[in-house]
């Protein structure tokens, strides 16, 4: 797998690039016939390839194993890769089965399209200058949107802002500060031409604000970041208070189960959504995705036969109605007693006192509920215990709890092995946009403000409420853990922290030292007991270091440029090759 990604990114750097658009994601057609001159020709060819740049959101954050959202989460205190627990095993030339070389060339194919859009806006005749700029305001969100990930995933990274019409080997590193400032100001372009509402999945300007308050916050911007959130949460938006929905009617279930409904993302009722993927089973082949993975990469391995009963048996098995609604888990993610415990300001022995709706027992699949499914079995309908297994080990993938009311997600075919079925998602909703604007707040100081944004949160999940002495950035991050497991990008986010105490000098951080010495380290190392404990797990334990805040680049990506310069983030093999990254951007052309 790894090759293919290689192969097909030398081929990014070396051949001409073609967009592939469809002018309807319901009725697809061959890619061949879409070259840009073929498709760019009239309004509805750029509406085509804004469905095409929709389409890559779902690709990125749902699905199978090229699925980043994973990633994202094991690369933070909230978890741990299964398959490859040691950070030192992920190099520039390796990396098992996980996301962290392949999202770099990924999110440059992406980007890929928008640049092509984006180059090609003025060569039509545009019945009006408002519909021209509320394309190109689209195109640059979309191209915004993975250049912010980019450069909290990996650091100082290339900009590319042209359509490549040519074979091109001279590539070089910008620095990450350069690409934020791009960004931010089209960005800031683009939030006045957005829609204020939209169809499901097109960019608005709700959608536009949230993106570049997370930009002015990359980029120390604070009072900016405060302004833009202050337009979102000031819009058509207001978080949801009251049941909705398809489960509306089902008194066992909670306001937050509704929240969550793959079904209830789009819909009208919901004022809480700034932006959700569209992602249909009844779509047509080739408009689906392969379905959410949700049940299968965040859901312990319950099923496997390694669960033993009392007599040394398989008390489970994969089969019946408990295996068809938990789904077939087989983590990508293993989740430590942070996200499912410690944040939830209670112990293990004691979590289901917490009033808080977000942690409540009806929306948890917990241990104690995690029972043997073996008709065969003596201890049938019993809880599994762990003291059965042939190594203690063994709990670390096969038994721990689930927030059951973000990962469920029936499979509609019937045939299909229940693993999380097609479904819509959120990418950004209001209560982030709370959250954020509370992190503006923080780092100016305004600690009352902060906690007030963060109580509008919690009031609505039924938590506590916090006062101004109780605000820090851990906490916000705490709060974010407990909001937005598995919907915004974990490590990229801890990352962005990172680097704003790195330039502020705060807590002994710099960004001379950054690979040595950073937040995100002190954090997973402070929570995540699974760099204490160590479990060995399909041959390998959790390992980590300060230098992997960044992910390795690809050596291939670098060795193929060969008349430019690409560097490779330091403590990685291949750093000692590295040139200063460009500093400027340059607006005609996208390059320095």
């Amino acid at each position: 797998m790894k090759r293919i990604f290689n192969r097909y990114l030398v081929l990014f750097l070396v051949f001409l690039l073609q967009v592939s658009c469809s002018d309807d994601l319901l009725e697809p057609k061959p890619l061949s016939f879409f070259s840009p001159s073929n498709v760019f020709n009239d309004e509805a060819g750029f509406e085509a390839a804004l469905v095409t740049m929709r389409k890559a959101l779902t690709e990125g954050v749902t699905g199978g194993r090229r699925y980043y959202m994973v990633g994202e989460w094991a690369a933070s205190e909230a978890g741990v890769p299964t398959f490859q627990m040691d950070w030192y095993q992920t190099t520039p030339y390796f990396d098992r089965y996980y996301t962290f070389l392949p999202l770099f060339s990924e999110a440059y194919e992406f980007i890929k399209n928008t640049n092509v859009l984006i180059g090609r806006i003025d060569e039509i005749e545009w019945d009006s200058p408002e519909e021209r700029n509320t394309i190109l305001a689209e195109g640059y969100w979309h191209r915004a949107y993975w250049y912010y990930w980019l450069v909290n995933a990996y650091g100082d990274v290339p900009f590319v802002g042209q359509e490549v019409q040519g074979a091109k080997l001279d590539y070089f590193t910008h620095s990450r500060w350069a690409i934020l400032d791009k960004i931010q100001a089209d960005m800031e372009f683009a939030v006045q031409y957005l829609p204020e509402s939209a169809v499901p999945g097109a960019i608005t300007q709700g959608a536009g604000n949230h993106l570049l308050t997370k930009i002015y916050l990359a980029n120390l911007e604070f009072d900016k970041a405060i302004e833009a959130a202050t337009r979102v949460i000031n819009g058509p938006y207001a978080l949801m208070t009251e049941r909705f929905g398809v489960s509306a009617d089902d008194p066992v279930r909670n306001l937050i189960w509704d929240l969550h409904r793959p079904e209830n993302k789009n819909s009208p009722e919901n004022t809480e959504t700034i932006l959700a993927t569209v992602d249909r089973f009844e779509a047509p082949n080739g408009a689906q995705s392969t379905g959410l993975y949700t049940m299968r990469h965040y859901h312990s391995s319950w099923w496997h036969s390694r669960n033993r009963d009392s007599e040394g048996l398989a008390g489970t098995m994969d089969s019946g109605p408990m295996y068809d609604t938990l789904g077939r888990g087989n983590p990508d993610l293993v989740s430590t007693p942070y996200g499912y415990y410690d944040i939830w300001e209670t112990d293990a022995y004691n979590w289901q006192n917490t009033p808080d709706l977000r942690r409540s027992d009806i929306n948890w699949v917990d241990k104690h509920e995690l029972v043997y499914n073996n008709p065969a079995s003596a201890d049938f309908g019993e809880p599994i215990d762990p003291m059965n297994y042939a190594d203690p080990q063994d709990s670390v993938q096969l038994l721990f709890p689930f927030p059951f009311y973000k990962t469920y997600a029936p499979q509609q075919d019937p045939n299909a092995v229940p693993m999380g079925g097609n479904g819509d998602w959120y990418i950004f909703r209001l209560a982030e946009t709370y959250l954020l604007r509370a992190e503006a707040y923080y780092w100016k100081g305004d600690f009352a403000s902060a906690a007030s944004d963060i109580n509008v949160v919690r009031e609505r999940a039924n938590a506590d409420l916090i006062t101004a002495g109780d605000v820090s950035i851990d906490y916000i991050f705490d709060e974010r853990a407990r909001e937005l497991f598995i919907e915004s990008p974990r490590h990229s986010e801890l990352v962005r922290v990172s680097y704003i105490m790195a330039s502020l000098g705060m807590d002994g951080y710099s960004l001379e030292a950054f690979s040595e010495n950073n937040w995100w380290y002190d954090r997973v190392m402070a929570h995540n007991i699974m760099y204490e404990i160590q479990p060995v797990i399909i041959g390998n334990s959790p390992r980590i270091a300060p230098y992997h805040v960044l992910w390795p680049i690809d050596a291939d990506v670098i060795t193929a440029n060969t008349k430019g310069v690409i560097n490779q983030n330091e403590g990685y093999v291949g750093a000692e090759n590295n040139a200063p990254p460009l500093e400027t951007i340059d607006e005609s052309t996208g390059v320095e």
